[in-house]
């Protein structure tokens, strides 16, 4: 029997709504508490974090089950969505607040970023705190390049191929 990594028992835990729903990267899997939402998940290799769990829909999770379909269909640039960011470090949370200030179709270098929230030349750290990132798509960690236009990796679903799906769909040149 497989054990079920610690990371995912605490989110079960400390989770109240569950939604998976079909998207073009992948299924998707969010998570929400009565303040908000917890995670996004997009499917890796056919899984995703809390597949043996049974849904539970909230209001909040049903609201961005509809942002994220207008998202996906071109019709919405940017969500309007309660997000709890229970986890993180306090580097890690000022990196997730610069993201969730870009705009769709908007990209941001690993280095700027990282002068962004004070801490030039710290692309390690940076790209750790990126792809940490809880609520993916949402917080949109996927504009986040190398300074050569470069993608360098993705967390999410399937990777860099996720990562240059979402960069088209949201018109960002790319190599």
């Amino acid at each position: 029997m497989d054990s079920i990594p610690t990371h995912v028992t605490q989110l079960a835990e400390t989770t109240h709504a569950l939604l998976r729903l079909p998207s073009p990267v992948g299924r998707l899997e969010l998570t929400a508490d009565d303040e908000g939402i917890l995670s996004l998940s997009i499917e890796t290799d056919g899984h995703l974090p809390l597949d043996s769990t049974p849904e539970s829909p909230s209001s909040v999770l049903r609201l961005a089950a509809e942002q994220l379909d207008e998202y996906f269909a071109g019709t919405r640039q940017s969500f309007d969505l309660p997000v709890h960011l229970t986890r993180g470090t306090e580097f890690q949370r000022s990196v997730w607040a610069r993201l969730a200030s870009l705009n769709f179709g908007n990209v941001i270098s690993y280095g700027a970023l990282g002068s962004d929230v004070g801490r030039p030349g710290s692309g390690r750290a940076i790209g750790g705190a990126v792809g940490a990132n809880p609520v993916p798509i949402i917080i949109g960690c996927h504009r986040v390049l190398a300074t050569s236009g470069q993608i360098t990796g993705y967390s999410a679903g399937q990777g860099i191929p996720t990562k240059a799906w979402l960069l088209n769909h949201e018109g960002i040149a790319h190599r």
